[in-house]
């Protein structure tokens, strides 16, 4: 099976000089766990909402929150993005993504063209509903 069949092609994409505010209020808002970085169209980095939390306070949006963790939401993503990107073509198979994800030791894939544009992504958790899916399937014909 191609990764083009179950990749998420809905993408949620920030740029480089967008700041960790505008990641974290992404990741508040929506059931995602990574944020594609670009500068232009060009994929240049990855986030997690795990690197958001790392580098922010837990008392930001508390009455505790000071001036110094407000200021840690003006950071640049940047500053904070994985650049160490391990990438696949939307023609790749579902196996070969696997390995990437063993080999690599990463939380999603990003499906690329050429001009290193995104064109979907597909995370470990898309890729274990697919191995489940097909498992149920199996054991629903086998009765």
């Amino acid at each position: 099976m191609s990764l083009n069949k179950v990749m998420t092609t809905n993408l949620i994409t920030l740029e480089m000089d967008d700041d960790l505010g505008k990641a974290k209020a992404i990741f508040d808002q929506h059931k995602i766990h990574h944020i594609l970085v670009l500068n232009d169209k060009e994929l240049v980095g990855v986030i997690t909402d795990r690197d958001i939390y790392k580098h922010l306070s837990p008392t930001i949006g508390t009455k505790n929150e000071t001036t110094r963790d407000y200021s840690l939401l003006q950071k640049k993503l940047h500053l904070v993005m994985n650049r160490n990107l391990t990438t696949a073509s939307e023609n790749a198979t579902l196996n070969e993504a696997v390995l990437l994800f063993h080999d690599n030791h990463i939380s999603c894939l990003p499906i690329v063209n050429d001009k290193m544009e995104p064109l979907g992504i597909i995370s470990w958790r898309d890729i274990l509903k697919v191995i489940a899916l097909q498992y149920r399937n199996k054991l629903t014909s086998e009765k």
